[in-house]
């Protein structure tokens, strides 16, 4: 494909996934600890050769799309139709003013779309106009009655399964689904289907098994469990962190300010829970302690918020392709009561974290009057943390 092909993609997420089950429409529905939507879109937004994603969402769905997909880049989204059909030709009717040379359709509900697909795809419209991709047939197909009677066996040598994205020059694409809607064609199954129709030669390319397609319970359900096999290093690191107090009006605990009678001595905002958890992540991954990565001898650390220390935790999780597990957090202080803040404070770590709350513990107990803590002349806070990742030699 020459590199003065424009490329975009309709993204179709406009669908209800009834056949998914409960919990809302599969698209939003998180798989792996990510949005199906969000893995759909990423694996776009990051290739070099896309340089527009044009979302089609149901208009009810505004608010949870928009927190789905949050960080990545996209046009805005456009309202999808009563239709697959009609929701793509929205979606294409919305990128027509950018007048790309090449389009792929895909569906938000194929999330494990790889980056090999995607560069076959924009190459095979390049070259043919209209491609798909496909993988073999590898089970017998059976030809049924209505009575469900064996009514003939196909040849499977001749057999593939379609996948999305499909792709097309617009310009035939977008004309192959106005004259469907106006001559009043709805019954097309994918984009393929609609180009055949309007008499163009479809040609295939490369698919991939991975890059199938969430329709129901169990498909969820296996490729969990699949994502969690590809996670098999499990690995819980432990932290400890303790500042005493000076002159102040509140304390920083586990990301929430807490009014109290003293402040923290400390470099930073001197938030002991945080700190621990950081150390309990940096263990886990062995990538040092917070000091090697935020030397207290840096000034631009002094009066740092310890929110960014964690959130750089995190990214050390995300960057090796890991998972955050389990993050547990006990506080030893006579004072403040850390009880009645617990859930605030697990709120806000899940939060900085990006993980859900069910994922995050804060406990709490003091020492029994003894030592430093029990003298109430500081805080104690010690921390563990469970990630699993991907397994390296």
């Amino acid at each position: 494909m020459a590199k003065s092909q424009r490329t975009a993609v309709v993204l179709v997420a406009a669908g209800r996934g009834l056949r998914a089950g409960v919990g809302g429409p599969k698209q939003y529905r998180q798989i792996g600890g990510v949005p199906v939507i969000y893995r759909a879109m990423e694996a776009f937004s990051t290739h070099p050769d896309v340089f527009a994603v044009q979302p089609v969402v149901n208009p009810d769905d505004s608010a949870i799309f928009t927190a789905a997909v949050a960080g990545l880049k996209h046009e805005a989204p456009t309202n999808g139709g009563a239709t697959r059909q009609a929701s793509v030709l929205s979606g294409l009717e919305a990128l027509a003013r950018h007048k790309p040379d090449i389009v792929l359709i895909h569906d938000a509900a194929r999330p494990f779309v790889s980056s090999g697909v995607i560069s076959r795809a924009i190459e095979a419209a390049g070259r043919t106009g209209a491609a798909i991709p496909v993988v073999p047939v590898t089970d017998t197909i059976k030809v049924t009655s209505a009575s469900g009677d064996v009514e003939d066996t196909p040849d499977r040598a001749a057999l593939r399964i379609a996948q999305t994205p499909q792709s097309f020059r617009f310009d035939v694409i977008l004309e192959a689904h106005r004259r469907a809607a106006k001559d009043g064609r709805s019954d097309f199954t994918d984009d393929a289907a609609i180009a055949e129709w309007a008499g163009l030669t479809v040609a295939t390319f490369e698919g991939d098994v991975a890059n199938m397609k969430l329709t129901t319970p169990e498909d969820f359900v296996r490729e969990e469990a699949r994502l969690a096999s590809l996670l098999g290093d499990i690995r819980t690191g432990t932290g400890y962190d303790v500042h005493a107090f000076g002159e102040g009006d509140h304390l920083m605990l586990c990301g929430v300010r807490v009014p109290h009678t003293k402040g923290f001595l400390a470099h930073s905002d001197g938030d002991v829970g945080l700190h621990a958890l950081v150390d309990a992540i940096l263990g886990a991954l062995a990538d040092g302690d917070i000091g090697s990565h935020f030397p207290p001898s840096d000034a631009k650390w002094k009066g740092a918020s310890s929110d960014q220390f964690l959130k750089y935790a995190i990214e050390r999780v995300t960057a090796r392709g890991g998972r955050i597990a389990n993050l547990e957090v006990t506080m030893i202080c006579e004072r403040p009561k850390i009880g009645p803040l617990r859930d605030v404070m697990r709120a806000r770590i899940a939060e900085i974290s990006a993980v859900d709350i069910s994922r995050v513990a804060v406990k709490a107990t003091t020492s029994e009057r003894l030592g430093f803590t029990g003298r109430e002349e500081g805080i104690a806070a010690t921390a563990s943390a469970t990630i699993r990742l991907p397994w390296s030699v």
